[in-house]
Formats: structure tokens, sequence, C-alpha cells
């Protein structure tokens, strides 16, 4: 304990700026907050005691406690101070990226609410090397009316508007910036949703199909617009694996290849009724002579070539 805080009566309070942390501090003074802390930043009354301070509450502004001021022009929350010698520019004029806004300009905390473009401030510490904090609005110089006329009819520079301090002229090439940067995120943002909401309403489409076409006879709906989707479902209902399809020589038929236990087979269908002419596979029964091809489906003709290869008694005509 030294000898400050021996002098420092229990009463003691401090109105000071909080902008986050447990840190206090003055020009001369520091202390760590202990208990609750303000819930937003502001100018709050704290009890002081030795090396640590208590929030009492928030506090009116005081008058005259700010130092080293800083004034210039306010772009959102950044101060671009007098004398800016100004960001690299593209050819177009316009800012490169938001590190030429943080490179050539301060961060404010606490300004006024309702300030408009180009106002000019002034803003100070409360210790050596502290965040600026806002102090009040300066008088304008004289071109901050045409300065913000040209902002509002969209002109790239201020290049025809007389008696322009260089910081203001940052401070337009920033608004401008932040203008573009605004733009480009609500474009994309907008392109994001609608690209979202297309892919819902697709993803809605496959479970409608999905559940509409789960059946034999909405499948066979399907195969007169998609044929490939209707013969995946059916092969996927014996089991099997969909790998292609191609137009037979004949007219309304389609050649479907699959796989079905590691191997590969290939039958015809009904282009429209999926209904095997050609299984690719024996199926004639040998006391008649009558093939059972088109007594079975696609849906149908995997258990079919199961059952038979089971029983050791499969003959493949068609060999892929």
């Amino acid at each position: 304990m030294g000898w400050r805080d021996l002098l420092q009566q229990p009463d003691d309070r401090l109105v000071a700026p909080w902008v986050g942390g447990r840190s206090l501090r003055t020009f001369d003074r520091t202390w760590t907050v202990k208990g609750r802390l303000p819930r937003e930043h502001g100018w709050h009354e704290f009890q002081l005691q030795a090396r640590t301070a208590t929030l009492i509450g928030p506090a009116e502004t005081p008058q005259g406690v700010l130092k080293d001021f800083v004034r210039g022009y306010l772009v959102g929350d950044r101060l671009v101070p007098d004398g800016v010698q100004g960001p690299s520019l593209t050819k177009r004029g316009r800012l490169q990226d938001a590190a030429e806004l943080v490179s050539n300009s301060e961060k404010v905390y606490l300004i006024e609410e309702g300030l408009d473009r180009f106002v000019r401030v002034a803003a100070g510490r409360f210790f050596s090397g502290g965040p600026l904090i806002y102090d009040s609005q300066e008088f304008p110089l004289g071109p901050e009316d045409d300065v913000l006329a040209a902002y509002q009819d969209n002109k790239p520079t201020v290049d025809s508007v007389t008696g322009v301090a260089p910081a203001l002229n940052v401070a337009f090439l920033f608004e401008s910036w932040r203008r573009v940067e605004a733009e480009r995120i609500r474009r994309e943002e907008q392109e994001r949703r609608e690209r979202e909401e297309r892919e819902r309403l697709e993803a809605e489409r496959r479970e409608q199909v999905r559940q509409q076409f789960g059946t034999a006879q909405g499948r066979r709906e399907l195969a007169k617009s998609d044929f490939e989707a209707a013969a995946r479902s059916a092969l996927e209902t014996g089991g099997a694996q969909y790998l292609e399809h191609r137009r037979s020589y004949n007219r309304d038929e389609m050649v479907v290849r699959f796989r079905l236990d590691a191997r590969r087979f290939e039958c015809t269908c009904d282009a429209q009724t999926l209904r095997i002419i050609d299984a690719g596979i024996c199926l004639q029964d040998h006391d008649t002579g009558v093939k059972g091809d088109q007594r079975f489906t696609l849906e149908s003709l995997p258990s079919v070539i199961k059952e038979a290869d089971k029983k050791g008694v499969l003959v493949v005509w068609r060999h892929v």
C-alpha cells in the first residue's frame, strides 16, 4: 500500500468512461473493477477503495475530463483525423479494402446518437494511450454540405467541390466505399437466401417424388418423364443397383443394365410399364417351352435372379 492509498478517503468516487474490461484508469491512477460490470458501454460512477473500484451505476457525462484531443470527421464509429495523408486507391478511385479505413482512422467510443455524415467532431482520451471518447461536435469548415450532396448523388469523387480538406476527402471515400460494400453484402445475402430457397424447394420436390413414386403405379407415371429415375427406383426395390439404360431397336423398349450381388446383368423392358420383355436370363418353362419373361417387371426381376442363382439353375443369356 502506497502513500496515495493512505490519503484516499473511503467514500472517494470517480465518474469514468467504461468500454469493457476490468481495468479503470486515469492519467495517474489504475484500479481493478471488482464485482459486477456495467451492462453497456458508457459513463459510469465507481466507488474507489485502495486499488479496487466498485460500480455504482450510470452517470451523466462530465465536462472537461478528457485530454489529448483529436479532431476530424466521423465515418461510422471511426474518426478520420485532420492532417491524414489519405489511403491508396484503386484505378477507379475506390478504396481497396477495410484495412484502408482502419489504417487511416481510429475507433471512437460513446458517440452521440443521430449524427449526420461528414460531421466534424472532437474526441479525447481519459488516460494516456487510452481509447478515443467522443466529446462534442466541431464547427464545420464550409464544404461539408456540398460533399454530402456529392455523396447523395453517388459521385465518385469530390474534385468539383472547392476547399475540401484531406480528412474530409478521405471521409467521403470511406463513406462511398462503405455504401458499395453494404450493397455487395446485401446482394450476396439476397443471392444466398434465394439459393437456399431453391435448394429447399428442390429437396421438397425430391421428397415428394420419392413418396409419390415409391409405389409401382407411381414409378410408371414417372417413367413417362424420367425413365432413369423410375428404373433406378424399381431396381432398388428388388435390391439391385441401376447402372445405365439406352433405347432398344424396338419402339417403346429400353435396355437396362444393373448390378446385383456383385454381377452385372442386362434386360429389356417396356419404357412405360417397366414390364420385362427380355430378362437376359433363361426363364423358359422346359415342360411347356413357354418363356416367362413378361411375367415379371423391373421390380421383381432381381428377386427371380437371386432365386435361380440360389437353386443353381441361373443361366445368363446376356453377358455384360
